[in-house]
């Protein structure tokens, strides 16, 4: 399996309609992507204070790396990706992209 994990620093001018908005369209891939087994998207919530202003971020299981590969090249997943790195605060510089085999 692979997790991919994506932590994201939004604009601070993000609505949290926009926001929940993106995360409804990370879920739905699950939908259209063959082997994408979970989604899980939201804030923050460690007390550590350790997320270097990554303040929100998502956790995406696929089955297998070929199942993470059609993902990164599948339309619906680079039309998220963009709207994505359009909220990030300054653009791909407010993500930090975390792929792990498991």
């Amino acid at each position: 399996m692979i997790l991919h994990c994506v932590w994201i620093r939004f604009k601070a001018t993000l609505r949290p309609e926009e926001r929940e908005a993106i995360y409804a369209a990370l879920a739905a891939l699950r939908d259209v992507i063959p082997g994408m087994i979970s989604v899980s998207c939201g804030p923050n919530v460690s007390p550590e204070g350790l997320q270097g202003g990554f303040l929100d971020g998502f956790v995406v299981t696929f089955e297998n790396a070929d199942a993470h590969d059609r993902y990164l090249v599948h339309p619906d997943h680079v039309a998220v990706g963009k709207r994505i790195v359009t909220a990030a605060e300054g653009g791909v510089s407010g993500l930090l992209v975390f792929d792990l085999a498991t």
